[in-house]
């Protein structure tokens, strides 16, 4: 139904029945002011997913927001105030409260806008049909742009005509292929993906935190693997990650494959590994470009350095090589392998066994937790040998005694040894 109240409730969810969300709209819908749950929650509950943030729209002036709350002892914050949002704090509960809208002037992420009252104009100005969605007090779903056929179906569309949508802003382009990832069946949107393919150099003007955000949700995707695919096709991963251009994605099938089924979590990074290339080098430098946290560039650039672990590699070998490497490079390299090896095990029985023993090996490396070496430099110079060079062989020389027997020499032994 396009074009009013549906047939569609939200009101038997849990979520919804909650007394401090109430709480919310009756004071929002009181005394001229109008209040709906919008976007997010409307969207998940429909399609049985989980909630997790609850956004209302208002028809009330972000300062009357403000002044209600205080009268009714409400914490009100002014998060995004020049875009008209408060986000009132109910035991602990935070609700985004933003102010109907309609642009004046469209001019990439900036545009001028007016506070409105208009629920259809505010309805038609957001990106995709499936969060153009709301719900009023009593939880009955308003449906004004076509969003519960496209839930319906899985269709991930824009609302109104593409183009005109991904002008207004560049990220839309990210934003069709991330809720694709994560809500839409079959094939994109033919017209979506034209728009999509035929704008994507408007990407370079957006900034590298607000396109490595977007990937990273995307790649969070239960199965990102199809919303990649289309991504190549159309020309936009190499847009926003030229490393991918020459390397393929073909891997990313099969690390979403084994992830479902060993019940992995859904890891953005190793998926990010599949379709780059080993190579610390442009990875350092992809960090760089992307603006990737210092942990997420550490965690790229040391898997790019360490080389493939052998199959046949014995246990003590392998803890040797998680004592002296890094474990989370170690374990990604791994994870990589098995997922390959699995892939090929679907007509390859020596892959099937390779796999095997790759699944045993992580095992030793996840359970893996790095002793202590017993012996320090005071042991040294305790024991009569001279500071310097000489106590620093003589570390080493035990050291690499000690990791040789498995990590069971004792300081006792160790030092009876000098």
């Amino acid at each position: 139904m396009n074009g009013g109240e549906s047939q569609k409730s939200i009101a038997g969810a849990d979520w919804f029945k909650a007394r401090r969300l109430h709480r919310v709209l009756e004071l929002l819908n009181a005394e001229g002011g109008e209040a709906r749950i919008v976007g997010g929650a409307v969207r998940n509950t429909l399609m049985g997913l989980d909630v997790g943030d609850v956004d209302i729209a208002t028809t009330l002036h972000p300062k009357d927001v403000i002044q209600r709350a205080g009268k009714a002892r409400i914490k009100a914050v002014p998060t995004g105030i020049d875009h008209g949002t408060v986000t009132l704090v109910v035991e602990s509960v935070p609700y985004e409260v933003t102010t109907l809208r309609a642009d004046i002037e469209s001019h990439g992420r900036h545009a001028t806008v007016a506070y409105g009252a208009d629920w259809s104009e505010d309805a038609h100005r957001r990106d995709l049909t499936i969060n153009g969605l709301y719900a009023d007090k009593d939880g009955n779903v308003i449906d004004l742009v076509g969003g519960l056929a496209d839930i319906e179906s899985r269709t991930v569309r824009f609302i109104g005509e593409a183009g005109t949508r991904i002008k207004e802003d560049y990220l839309r382009i990210l934003r069709f292929f991330r809720f694709f990832a994560w809500y839409g069946g079959g094939r994109p949107d033919a017209e979506g993906l034209k728009a999509c393919a035929r704008l994507k150099s408007g990407l370079a003007g957006l900034s590298a935190e607000r396109v490595w955000s977007e990937l990273k949700r995307l790649l969070a995707a239960p199965d990102p693997s199809r919303a990649l695919l289309w991504m190549r096709q159309s020309g936009v991963l190499s847009e926003i990650l030229p490393e991918s251009e020459k390397w393929g994605i073909d891997a990313v099938f099969g690390v979403v494959q084994t992830g479902a089924a060993l019940n992995w979590p859904a890891d953005p990074l190793l998926r990010l590994m599949a379709i780059v290339p080993h190579d610390a080098e442009r990875l350092d430098a992809m960090a760089s470009r992307l603006r990737m946290s210092n942990s997420e560039r550490k965690r790229l650039v040391q898997w790019a350095g360490q080389p493939a672990v052998a199959e046949d590699v014995a246990d003590t070998a392998l803890k040797r090589m998680l004592y002296l490497g890094d474990k989370q490079a170690i374990t990604d390299t791994l994870n990589l392998q098995l997922c390959a090896r699995r892939k090929a095990a679907e007509s390859d029985d020596e892959a099937l066994r390779g796999a095997a023993a790759l699944s045993r090996l992580l095992n030793v490396a996840r359970d893996w937790s790095s002793p202590v070496f017993p012996v320090s430099g005071g042991d040294l110079l305790k024991a009569g040998l001279a500071s310097g060079p000489e106590v620093g062989a003589a570390m080493t020389a035990l050291e690499e005694a000690w990791i040789a027997s498995n990590f069971t020499l004792t300081r006792k032994e160790l030092l009876e040894r000098l």
